[in-house]
């Protein structure tokens, strides 16, 4: 057998400034001048700005002097510990800034490197969520361009090329800001940019709108987007929009800050079909959800899918969200004279999820004989496809007698 010939061009980083560069040891690359910084560099590419910035930890050598510190206090002063944290904090966020500022005096042009996957520091600062790093860095290329620190438009737009710059996934250094969520990072990225510039979607057909929108309690960082922007992108993949992704993370304040700028997006579908109260119905979210969706509009409560014809309503039932289906009832009763493209209503998707509820029991056992909504009632007596009503349907899943017509609804089951 031939031996492998081993790989050409893979660059490495030796052992000891992997560690220094990590752990964010300035004194290493200050004690040796012959370092050539713009070279150094691991097989993946990251440089040893990319390196600091990933490191959570790169102060482990503090936290050990601290925690050395506390086993030795008194029980009576625990109640120093949040504030040994904060300090702790405070003083790993002004090491690593004092590293990188250190680095950058010596080697600007790792500023605007890319590792193997298209990142540049900026990428991995917004990511992790650095707000100060984030701040140094566009300090740092204004400077690099005019060569001090008056912002005049030779340095506004070095700020702006660098904050364009996408990696492999054509992700912004914003989308990965707005993925980790952090709001500071997200405020400084933005104060440079221009309000015209229409960030587009990433390679999985994320918009930053949309991505910060698919995070729980992101009110705060969807109005910053919203306000900033007089154009914003707010699309997300399989034709959905931001008011998609909050729906589906029954977040009502999202809603609430998106349908303040973007009020026309309750109505719009995604390939399925789907409008937001859709996706809100098949997951079974909270009455302020769907309070919000169909306040500014209800006539989304009567809108059927592309595939069945179902309507939100009919979702929540087939889901066996009673809960949601009497949201959506209480707010808009007569959308349940909606079926589906297979003559199927309301009674039907719930006949067909068993006797497990209260509400299934009452409305078949009782024959629905006191429900409130004559809509409702009516119900009892219209035939599906198969020229079965509600309560032939209930009945015909529980007894042998029915068995044929079992069989049938199990096959149209099969379509729902």
């Amino acid at each position: 057998m031939g031996t492998e010939e081993p790989e050409e061009n893979v660059t490495h980083m030796d052992a000891w400034l992997y560690k220094a560069a990590t752990e964010g040891s300035i004194e290493v690359f200050n004690n040796n001048h012959r370092l050539q910084l713009e070279s150094l560099k691991t097989p993946n590419h990251d440089n040893v700005l990319h390196l600091n910035l990933a490191n959570q930890e790169n102060a482990a050598w503090l936290f050990n002097r601290i925690l050395s510190i506390i086993i030795f206090l008194p029980v009576h002063n625990l109640l120093l510990y949040p504030s040994l944290s904060i300090f702790f904090t405070m003083i790993k966020r002004e090491k690593r800034s004092d590293f990188m500022e250190q680095i950058l005096s010596k080697c600007p042009s790792l500023l605007l490197q890319t590792n193997a996957k298209g990142q540049t520091p900026l990428h991995v600062a917004a990511k992790n969520g650095h707000s100060a790093i984030v701040k140094l860095l566009i300090k740092s290329c204004a400077k690099a361009r005019a060569g001090d620190l008056e912002l005049g438009t030779d340095q506004v737009s070095a700020v702006r090329e660098m904050l364009r710059i996408t990696d492999q996934e054509s992700n912004t250094a914003l989308h990965e800001a707005a993925r980790c969520g952090n709001v500071e990072v997200v405020k400084a990225l933005l104060e440079f940019e221009d309000p015209d510039f229409p960030y587009s979607a990433n390679k999985k057909q994320e918009t930053p709108l949309y991505i910060a929108a698919k995070r729980r309690g992101s009110g705060r960082l969807l109005t910053l987007l919203l306000d900033k922007f007089k154009s914003t992108g707010h699309g997300g993949p399989h034709g959905r929009t931001a008011l998609h992704a909050a729906a589906m993370a029954r977040d009502a304040e999202a809603i609430r800050v998106i349908l303040k700028k973007k009020g026309n997006l309750t109505k719009e579908r995604d390939e399925d079909g789907h409008t937001p109260l859709h996706n809100a119905a098949h997951l079974g979210t909270r009455f302020s959800v769907v309070k919000e969706l169909l306040k500014r509009d209800a006539s989304a409560a009567y809108i059927g899918d592309k595939k069945r014809g179902m309507t939100p309503l009919l979702m929540a039932a087939r889901q066996g969200y009673l809960g949601t289906v009497s949201k959506i009832l209480s707010l808009c009763p007569d959308c349940c004279e909606k079926v589906d493209n297979n003559g199927l209503n309301l009674l039907h998707y719930l006949a067909f999820r068993g006797s497990s509820s209260p509400l299934e029991l009452y409305l078949f056992k009782r024959g629905g004989i006191d429900i409130a909504y004559g809509s409702i009632r009516n119900l009892m007596e219209l035939e599906d496809a198969f020229g079965m009503t509600p309560q032939e349907v209930y009945n015909a899943l529980r007894s042998e007698k029915h068995h044929h017509k079992q069989k049938a609804w199990r096959r149209q089951e099969m379509l729902i």
